[in-house]
């Protein structure tokens, strides 16, 4: 696994693990990496300094003392967008009715008249979700994941 330091074409830094270089080029040049601040498309690596192990009298030194971890780092107006995101989420959870993996034929039966007209959320698969978009039925992409209830 590798870890890159990676910047949008809108200038927000993040961070993704990939399996190798290769994984990262391939789904760089098939358009699969998007920013999680804007959706940008347009990804590149920024520069890194490479993690390399210390020598094992610098190892041993280190165990030695006591473990300091360092905070993550934190994109400038991260705690806003994710009060957002959050206030979004208490949004739609209590204004729509949750309908799950029946997202896709909940939608299309409101559309068509045959349930009635209501908010919902739910989950489709991709392929689901393109079929609606082009028969016209609106829905856009939520974005958080929908809390799944446990037993």
């Amino acid at each position: 696994m590798i870890r890159y330091a990676l910047s949008c074409a809108e200038g927000h830094a993040f961070d993704s693990w990939f399996a190798d270089a290769a994984a990262f080029e391939a789904l760089a040049a098939a358009g699969h990496l998007a920013c999680p601040t804007c959706g940008s498309t347009k990804i590149d690596k920024m520069l890194m300094a490479p993690a390399v192990r210390p020598a094992r009298k610098a190892e041993a030194q280190a165990e030695a003392r006591p473990a300091q971890v360092a905070a993550p780092a934190r994109a400038e107006g991260a705690g806003d967008l994710e009060r957002a995101l959050a206030e979004l989420r208490r949004q739609v959870e209590a204004n729509s009715e949750y309908v799950g993996m029946k997202f896709a034929t909940e939608a299309r039966r409101i559309h068509d008249g045959d349930a009635p007209e209501r908010a919902i959320y739910g989950e489709a698969r991709p392929d689901e979700a393109r079929r609606l978009i082009e028969d016209g039925i609106p829905v856009a992409p939520l974005p958080f994941l929908p809390t799944r209830k446990a037993n």
